[in-house]
């Protein structure tokens, strides 16, 4: 039996979240999109939020933007804390760990993000913080939602 997923509550996250699912993972054409499922960090519910990703060698490359906002979106902290996540690629769902990225690994793979989401550039300008990138990579052990 699988645990129970809460998506999040912002209602454009939880439509972005709808749409992935009713078109087999591809709710914006042009676009990777992913479902991350993360463990709060202090609730220990399950959340799900849908992400633009890049690919780099095996890895996922997620952008910890939060659209520009002073503060770490919620599912980086909580990877943070437990970086054993799941992610669901199009209609495939598998047990992944999180990573933040090295600084060099960073700067390295920000272009790459910029050229695919243009506006993590203007993100980047106003958030007033380092935006992390995470490199998540798929496991073979328990990750967030298991059985």
């Amino acid at each position: 039996m699988t645990a129970h997923v809460t998506d999040s509550p912002d209602p454009w996250v939880a439509e972005h979240i709808r749409r992935f699912e009713e078109t087999g993972g591809v709710p914006r054409p042009g676009i990777r999109d992913l479902l991350l499922t993360t463990r709060g960090r202090r609730s220990g519910v399950l959340r799900r939020t849908a992400l633009a990703y890049v690919r780099d060698g095996d890895a996922y490359v997620l952008t910890a933007s939060n659209a520009g906002a002073e503060r770490h979106p919620a599912w980086y902290l909580n990877l943070t804390a437990d970086p054993a996540v799941t992610l669901q690629v199009g209609t495939l769902t598998f047990p992944a760990v999180a990573r933040r990225a090295t600084a060099a690994e960073a700067e390295r793979l920000w272009p790459a993000v910029v050229a695919a989401m243009p506006s993590y550039a203007a993100y980047r300008a106003s958030a007033g913080r380092e935006i992390p990138l995470v490199l998540v990579t798929r496991t073979t052990g328990p990750a967030a939602g298991g059985c």
